[in-house]
């Protein structure tokens, strides 16, 4: 199979989708989804039995730009985790009512074709333009469809797009000053250029802007939680569950190879930025009424830990961030999905007005608490593995950074339990809480099913990953 059929099939099928009507386009769209899906489980198959899964032709000479696709193990790994979430993204969707659904579907359907063409591209100049392309679709979804007054939701959505697509400019830069030197944006001629250390220096420090404003890092977070709250659930989900890997993804594949001096040089000074966001999107979340926002505030923790750890410049580090890349994508689309439930039942977000729910609908308390204990890295979950291997890499650094990276887990499991108490447990809310439907159900046990198979068995995403981790790390250390 060629590695474009994947990217055919979601843009024919946001297409498909978009000409297909209001009535039937979430139906389509899931199908092109699921097909999206069962192409990248073919891929990995051929990847497994040793197919070069690539794909490389001339497409502009001047300025030389190819298109060029290829996947390793961690874009293999990207790209199951992207067309893994976006079905059950738009399944979780179809309790809802949207005017205009054939646009809304068919923008969620073309930004999961930006975002794994993000994943493929080995050309600078093609990963950049998919890299952008991703930023469109969430721009419109989180602008006509999100919550709130449309003049907070205007001035959320338009911080944001102006903020990432500034610091995207300065990627763009950089690009530009390596093709001068070679004469191309293919990665594989870009990582065997001289390079004196001011030239990676500027080089890291263009890339860090445009990736550290995605992910997000304190300080280039401010856009984070508005936009988080005004996005309708979907789209919050699309942003937390694989837009924001976008930049933890290409931290590893562009940045650390292109600047590895830089990388070495500034190490503590980026990983202590990525601790910072873990004490400081803890401490802030403590302090937050509503739901949406809190785990907003939960995932910046979350994602600082894991930029921690891909500084570390380590084998351990970089296993752990992508471990933790794909258990924090499941987990943080499940507790916004339940986030969802609640509203739908009590049309709030104020975690003070909802309460009572454990006595009215068991069956979701057991859900949504078991996703909360996936969240704070319990044991047999996902998230242990990612986190604790990430903690382990930092001690080899330094013990005290595992002593600050440790907070995740300490401070995150008092919030996300406090919050729980609130939501589920004391007085009963005066609105009638029905339980789950057969779709909400099955949306969350498919969830709850991935984060405790890979907590119990991790082997097959470690031995996918691993082996391009190696080469990324022989990469870093060429220069001696």
């Amino acid at each position: 199979m060629d590695v474009t059929t994947l990217l055919i099939i979601l843009l024919v099928g946001a297409l498909a989708t978009y000409f297909s009507g209001d009535k039937w386009a979430s139906k389509i769209a899931l199908l092109f989804s699921l097909a999206a899906f069962g192409s990248a489980i073919c891929l990995l198959s051929h990847f497994n039995a040793g197919i070069e899964i690539s794909f490389f032709k001339l497409w502009i000479t001047k300025p030389t730009v190819y298109l060029s696709f290829y996947a390793d193990g961690i874009t293999m790994a990207m790209l199951l985790l992207t067309t893994a979430l976006t079905p059950i993204i738009i399944f979780s969707s179809f309790g809802n009512d949207y005017k205009n659904a054939k646009a809304y579907y068919s923008l969620i359907l073309f930004m999961s074709f930006a975002m794994a063409g993000t994943f493929l591209a080995t050309d600078g100049l093609l990963y950049y333009i998919f890299w952008e392309l991703a930023l469109i679709p969430i721009y419109f979804i989180a602008l006509i469809w999100g919550n709130g007054y449309v003049e907070e939701r205007k001035k959320a959505v338009v911080k944001f797009f102006i903020y990432t697509l500034a610091g995207s400019l300065f990627m763009l830069v950089a690009f530009i000053y390596l093709y001068q030197k070679t004469g191309t944006f293919l990665i594989s001629q870009l990582l065997r250029v001289p390079l004196s250390e001011t030239e990676q220096f500027w080089i890291f420090m263009a890339f860090f802007l445009a990736y550290a404003i995605k992910i997000p890092l304190i300080p280039f977070h401010t856009w984070q939680a508005k936009v988080y709250q005004k996005a309708p659930t979907a789209g919050t989900m699309l942003l937390s569950g694989i837009m924001l890997k976008m930049g933890l993804y290409s931290v590893i594949r562009w940045q650390l190879p292109l600047a590895p001096l830089a990388a070495k040089e500034y190490m503590y000074v980026f990983i202590g930025l990525g601790l910072a966001g873990v004490i400081y999107g803890s401490i802030v979340a403590l302090r937050q009424n509503d739901l949406k926002k809190l785990l907003a505030y939960s995932s910046l923790a979350h994602v600082g830990l894991i930029a921690a750890g891909i500084y570390t410049l380590t084998l351990d580090g970089l296993r752990g961030a992508v471990l933790q890349m794909i258990a924090h994508g499941f987990v943080v689309v499940g507790l916004f999905y339940t986030a969802q439930i609640i509203h739908r039942r009590f049309q709030t977000r104020k975690i003070a007005e909802m309460g009572g729910i454990r006595t009215q609908s068991p069956i979701f308390t057991s859900l949504f608490l078991i996703l909360v204990l996936a969240s704070v890295a319990l044991p047999l979950t996902f998230n242990f593995i990612g986190e604790f291997t990430v903690l382990y890499s930092l001690s080899q650094i330094n013990i005290w950074f595992a002593v600050l990276g440790g907070t995740t887990i300490i401070l995150g499991a008092y919030y996300m339990l406090r919050m729980f108490q609130h939501v589920m447990l004391g007085e009963t809310n005066t609105k009638i809480f029905k339980d789950v439907t057969f779709n909400e159900g099955l949306t969350l046990v498919s969830i709850i099913a991935v984060l405790f198979f890979f907590g119990l068995y991790p082997k097959p995403i470690i031995d996918l990953i691993t082996p391009s981790l190696e080469n990324i790390i022989i990469e870093i250390n060429r220069y001696k």
